[in-house]
């Protein structure tokens, strides 16, 4: 039976063991309440470790790693404080391995809850996505029930019998970090908005960028989301008719996501409706599903291209500042679907840290391959756009040196010659 315990009453060091891991939804779905107890009593619990995804909230400080050992996929968000400490590990795994690898690991799940739209259930609010499956595996689940958090419908449900500690608060949802595009991310997202024809299904990431390309598509007609992510851009789509997901054979009429991450308009539209739905991991980013959405199209951003197509969406200058993420998931998805589309978008260059400019589309990768070259799809930089689908070596040097930045495409033509490419 649930244990109803108040938040200043809660004792960590009651329940959680030595040397236990411990799990929480990321960005808005933190439990704030529950991570803000953890910050504090840490030093009375022995030594934990921790997962934690996308970081808003304060536990993710390089002060806290005297008494917690910090994982993540990701070294996004105010992981970058941990990474830059050197207090930060990283699982590098594709998002939808996230599911089994988590379930070996973790033992206490954080869940920050919504009440149910029926007695004794409850909704998991802004994040299922890899949550759900440690709900069953983990050795305790205690949740915080804020009433605050948007009521929303998901594919799979919790109960009062799932819970074995329920903390009740009512407190506000964060918001995103407001990124406003600049003008080479605002060319990008026209080349990228004019290569998406209407009914396509559609899947982003967080950002200016992909916050940009959403802004670009009011024009369109009958769109449909089917995405890790779902965000502003995606409600300002529905509420103005463009994105209807009239023309999915999977859940028609419903968009279609694992993490909500908007300000209060997208908590509005979600909130005790069913224009949206939450789902878990093994439904948003599995292959055989993906596959079967015709029009599915990726949408993703990397650090670097390779001039054969290998992509870098991890670490820049030695730091790790991405995530493998669902990339792959999603760009195998999408050359599965029929009618699919996979889309890497990216600045042809960046200022380094001397004020150089430093190309973007490079000879060789300075990080790790992210997305092998066998499946990379489409690339697009503010200067254009390069099909890479069924393209033979030379062809996508040729391709992608077109659409490199233009100071930077002689040195690289030199490159791919030394390399016996051209």
């Amino acid at each position: 039976m649930v244990r109803v315990i108040a938040p200043e009453a809660l004792i960590l060091a009651d329940h959680i063991r030595p040397g236990e891991t411990l799990c929480w939804g990321q960005a808005a779905a933190e439990p704030l309440t529950l991570t803000e107890a953890l910050s504090a009593q840490r030093h009375d619990l022995g030594g934990v470790k921790a997962f934690t995804g996308i970081g808003w909230g304060r536990i993710t400080d390089p002060a806290h790693a005297d008494a917690i050992r910090f994982t993540s996929y990701c070294g996004t968000g105010r992981n970058r404080l941990l990474r830059d400490a050197g207090a930060l590990d990283i699982l590098p795994v594709h998002y939808s391995a996230f599911e089994p690898a988590l379930a070996r690991r973790v033992d206490v799940l954080l869940l920050q809850l919504a009440p149910g739209r029926r007695p004794g259930s409850y909704s998991f609010g802004l994040a299922c996505e890899y949550l759900w499956p440690l709900v069953a595996s983990a050795r305790l689940v205690i949740a915080e029930v804020n009433d605050q958090v948007p009521s929303t419908p998901a594919s799979v449900t919790i109960n009062e019998d799932d819970i074995d500690i329920l903390v009740p608060t009512s407190r506000p949802v964060p918001e995103p970090p407001r990124a406003i595009a600049d003008p080479t991310q605002t060319r990008i997202a026209a080349h990228v908005a004019g290569l998406i024809p209407d009914g396509a299904v559609l899947q982003v990431g967080l950002g200016a960028l992909p916050a940009a390309i959403l802004d670009c598509l009011d024009g369109h007609r009958n769109l449909g989301v089917h995405s890790g992510l779902f965000v502003d851009g995606f409600t300002r789509l529905i509420e103005k008719g463009v994105i209807d997901n009239s023309r999915k054979i999977l859940e028609p009429g419903i968009s279609v996501a694992g993490l909500i991450a908007g300000t209060a308009m997208t908590h509005r539209l979600c909130h005790r409706s069913d224009v949206v739905r939450l789902a878990p991991t093994s439904q948003t980013h599995a292959l055989s599903i993906l596959a079967g959405i015709k029009g599915f199209t990726a949408i993703n951003s990397a650090l670097e291209v390779d001039l054969t197509g290998q992509v870098n969406a991890e670490e820049i200058d030695g730091r790790y500042v991405g995530a493998v993420g669902g990339g792959t998931d999603f760009a195998r998805g999408a050359a599965a679907a029929k009618s699919g589309l996979p889309i890497i978008a990216l600045p042809s260059a960046r200022r380094g840290r001397d004020g150089s400019l430093v190309s973007s589309i490079v000879p060789a990768l300075n990080g790790p391959v992210s997305l092998a070259r066998a499946d990379a799809g489409v690339i697009v930089t503010e200067e254009g756009v390069a099909d890479l689908r069924g393209a033979s070596l030379s062809e996508r040097v040729e391709r992608l040196i077109a659409i490199s930045h233009p100071e930077l495409r002689e040195t690289l033509t030199a490159h791919a010659r030394q390399q016996y490419l051209l």
